[in-house]
Formats: structure tokens, sequence, C-alpha cells
């Protein structure tokens, strides 16, 4: 077995831009969600006239469906991930515009008639209804409630309980209906996720920055160095990750 410095050496060193999840293969794993959003979303595309994909991170999701619509257009906001989407998307005929994750968003009332996003930080449902023409539809795979907070509070502790319903599907379909949307499908699943070294534990606690804010390896340190003794004596530390297929219309 690989030493805990080692791994943890290698966890730090490894780049995390994007949202290509490969460097996990054989030492993390997460169930997927039932409705297949990637193959969903790509049915929408195939008979859409004008689409957006918000917060595309490296633009993997978009790039990996098989027909996008005369115009599409992404964005992202980190710089890192806004090179790699457009290095991506570019050839495939999307444009990519780096754009901060608040309001507004740099387009036309009523330019899309299908918004997408997977993972959005927030979704706001005021600005998607804006950009989305009558009859358009928002689909998108959330990030649920208390999401993998099984290694959230390892690290932080007990949280608040609006802290873990922060991200509830009955609180997103009540700010949609607001904004004037008309939810169709809300579906949330829980999925469980295994890690097999406290290298992908840091790994994925570098690349998912929400989770643990300001985490690095040298901060947890002791925390980090007890998940290793715990996963080499027990086996996996185990997870449960939260997903919410959301899917709405503007009137």
């Amino acid at each position: 077995m690989r030493s805990f410095d080692e791994l943890v050496a290698e966890a730090d060193a490894a780049p995390t831009e994007g949202w290509d999840f490969s460097w996990f293969e054989g030492r993390a794993t997460e169930a997927r969600p039932s409705w297949r959003y990637q193959r969903s979303m790509g049915d929408r595309m195939a008979v859409a006239r004008a689409a957006l994909d918000i917060q595309t991170g490296g633009g993997e999701v978009l790039a990996g469906v098989p027909e996008r619509p005369p115009v599409c257009v992404a964005t992202e906001a980190w710089p890192p991930n806004v090179a790699k989407a457009t290095a991506l998307l570019h050839p495939l005929g999307t444009a990519v515009v780096a754009d901060p994750e608040e309001p507004p968003l740099p387009f036309a009332d009523g330019a899309f008639d299908l918004v997408v996003s997977r993972h959005p930080v927030k979704p706001y449902f005021g600005e998607i209804a804006r950009v989305l023409r009558p009859g358009g539809t928002y689909f998108a795979q959330h990030v649920g409630p208390a999401s993998v907070f099984e290694l959230v509070e390892y690290f932080l502790g007990p949280l608040p309980d609006e802290t873990r319903n922060g991200r509830h599907p009955d609180l997103e379909r009540a700010d949609a209906e607001a904004a004037g949307l008309q939810v169709v499908d809300v579906r949330t699943e829980r999925l469980r996720m295994e890690f097999f070294d406290v290298g992908a534990v840091v790994y994925f606690l570098r690349k998912v920055i929400w989770m643990v804010p300001g985490f690095t390896s040298a901060a947890y340190l002791p925390r980090l160095r007890e998940l290793h003794e715990r996963i080499a004596a027990g086996g996996p530390f185990v997870a449960h990750s939260s997903r919410t297929l959301f899917e709405a219309r503007k009137a």
C-alpha cells in the first residue's frame, strides 16, 4: 500500500480544471442517476434552435451530445475552465463566453428556446426565465440537499439544518415558479460514493471547491491522516451524493 505522504502529494499535484473525472478511475466510484442526464440533454439539443449551457465547466458534457442546435453558446466563470471549454467546444461550433456565476446573463431577452446546466452553483431562475423564449425549456441536473455531507462533516463537523437543506428541490421549485416558470419534472436521488484512498479525497475536495471551502491538505493534515488510517483498516470511505433532475418551461 502506498504511503500517506505519497498519496497526498500526488493528489495535490494533479490538475483540477474541467469536469473530467477520469483521474478517479480505480480510486473512487459514484453511482449515476437513473435519468441519464447527458443523453436526455442531447435529445433536447437535437430539436432546439438556440441553446445555452450555463456554467459548462470544461465543456465535456456539452461536447458529448451527438448534435447541437445551429446556435449554441456556453458560459463559464473560472478562467482555467474557460480556456479548456473554448478549446473543446469552438471546433464544434459552440461559442464560450467568460461570465460570472451571478446575474445578469450577457444575452438578450428571449434569446434561447433551451437552457441547460449540469451542477450549477446556484440556479438564478429569474435570469433563466428572462433569456428563454415563450415555450422554452430549462433542463438541468442540480446538486441536491446534503450532497456528500458524510465527507463534508468529517472535516467541518455537524452543519446546521439550513445548510443541509439549502438545495432542497422544494425550495428550488418555489423559486422557479416565482420567476414565472412552470415546473414539469423534479426528481432527486441519493447515490453511493466510495473513496478507496486518501488521495482521492484530497483531489475531490480540491476539484469540487465548495464542499469544504478553502480546503488544502496542509490545513487538514491531521484529519486526513486519520482518514488514511481508517480506510487502511476498514475499507473505503462511503458517502452519498444527491442529484436533482429539474425541468421547467416558460409559459
